[in-house]
């Protein structure tokens, strides 16, 4: 059987001189836990890997162990995603989501296992007039208005209890993931 080409947002890493996590060390760590084809992309977290379990749920629990017992005190939370989820979410955002760059920024909240993008929304209040909050399969896209983006209410998600349960990425941080992702399919 084929492996299957994963994606896994780390959270919390590298963020405001916290949890500190080169990405040699990081793909180390995959490494040794018998992944193959592992890269990282940026310092946020992102990490390319192909395995052959395809049980999403124990797969998760694996390497959030082995993340946190390689990087303490860090303990990992994870979203992780295939290859077909990732083109899946760029494929459903909104229609024009990340097409006016000059004037909006673009996000993607990933949610992880078993949070939902309706559950998620009942937690979020988008500023009118300066954030807009759509739902997908396993995301929110937020983007918010530059000229106000002060006003936004993404900082309040982030302050948040459910935060725990998500993991945001720039939409073309996003794009560069899956670009990097379909490359490795086709080589």
């Amino acid at each position: 059987m084929a492996n299957t080409q994963y994606l896994v947002l780390l959270r919390g890493i590298n963020v405001g001189g916290g949890n500190i996590i080169k990405m040699a060390d990081l793909k180390a760590c995959f490494e040794q836990g018998g992944f193959g084809d592992v890269a990282t992309y940026i310092q946020s977290g992102n990490v390319l890997f192909e395995s052959g379990e395809t049980d999403r749920e124990l797969l998760t629990g694996k390497l959030e162990q082995a993340i946190s017992a390689a990087f303490p005190p860090y303990q990992a939370r994870i979203v992780l995603r295939t290859h077909a989820q990732l083109r899946q979410v760029v494929a459903d955002a909104p229609q024009g989501f990340g097409g006016q760059p000059q004037n909006w920024r673009y996000d993607v909240i990933y949610l992880k296992d078993p949070l939902t993008a309706a559950e998620a929304l009942r937690h979020i209040q988008a500023k009118p007039g300066v954030d807009e909050v759509f739902a997908g399969e396993g995301v929110l896209y937020f983007s918010r208005l530059i000229a106000r983006a002060s006003q936004s209410r993404l900082t309040k998600i982030v302050g948040s209890p459910i935060y725990q349960d998500m993991t945001i990425r720039n939409w073309n941080t996003t794009g560069k993931l899956l670009a990097l992702m379909d490359a490795r399919t086709h080589a």
